[in-house]
């Protein structure tokens, strides 16, 4: 496998951002309006996420910086990290406009550590959708732990693999189309569309991914020296992943429709660096 995935996965992301970024699902009208309101991603989470206040944060594969400027107005001092150039033009521009004490920084996530040194963090943060975008979920973890304080903590919500493993054409039953398992090899899409609404489509763009199981999640966590301190599994996840059979609750989380109780379709982990 050669490195050309990440110029093929920021050249998508690269024309996903102003549309994002202009998309009533990324609320960017409610954050200039309204100074505490916070993403539904971090709203959902704040009961496990705890008080943030204080802590030196960065949040890896932060696109726009929603999320990242959320956990900043609970009172953190955040970071964010991302590849993609016109996605941090729109965190920058939110951030000013907000007036949120944010540092976004251009990088991938497997250089975070010499893009922002080592052990300087007390929160390592990763939103939904970010790591099936990357190869390896060990050398993942190694970024993670390297740039964690001994104390710091990682607090991660992710699409749960099961979800990701079913195919979404398959419209009359729930079937299994992908990989559940990490492969050295990437799931190749061509992508004319996104998980929003959007004014228009996407130029077709061609996306590696990986699917990475929750076992070796765990186990990548505590090779590289983190302790496992939270795991749930939810029977919802922000996003319409499987249109058609799915509906929006209260909360702005998509729930299955028939036998919610059959599929996991997100999780929320937490782990700290002793």
């Amino acid at each position: 496998m050669t490195e050309d995935y990440r110029t093929l996965n920021r050249a998508t992301w690269d024309q996903r951002a102003p549309l994002h970024a202009a998309s009533p699902g990324y609320r960017v009208s409610r954050f200039l309006a309204e100074p505490e309101f916070l993403s539904p991603t971090v709203r959902f989470d704040l009961p496990m996420l705890g008080d943030v206040r204080g802590l030196r944060g960065v949040h890896l594969q932060c696109h726009i910086g929603t999320d990242t400027i959320s956990l900043a107005r609970l009172g953190a001092r955040m970071t964010g990290l991302d590849f993609s150039p016109a996605s941090l033009a729109q965190a920058r521009s939110l951030a000013h406009k907000t007036g949120a004490d944010v540092h976004f920084v251009e990088a991938d996530v497997y250089d975070a550590v010499s893009a922002l040194g080592a052990e300087r963090f007390d929160l390592v943060f990763t939103g939904i959708g970010a790591l099936c975008w990357l190869p390896s979920v060990d050398r993942w973890a190694r970024t993670v732990a390297a740039l964690l304080r001994p104390g710091g903590r990682l607090f991660l919500r992710e699409a749960h693999p099961v979800l990701l493993a079913l195919d979404e054409d398959v419209t009359d039953r729930l079937t299994i189309g992908y990989s559940y398992f990490e492969t050295p090899e990437p799931m190749v899409f061509s992508n004319d569309s996104t998980y929003v609404e959007i004014d228009g489509r996407l130029d077709p763009t061609v996306t590696h991914e990986w699917n990475h199981g929750l076992g070796e999640m765990i186990s990548a966590l505590l090779a590289n020296g983190l302790t496992l301190t939270g795991l749930t599994e939810h029977r919802s996840v922000p996003w319409n992943a499987l249109p058609g059979r799915m509906s929006c609750d209260e909360h702005e989380e998509w729930r299955l429709i028939e036998h919610p109780e059959r599929v996991p379709l997100s999780y929320t982990l937490r782990a700290r660096k002793e």
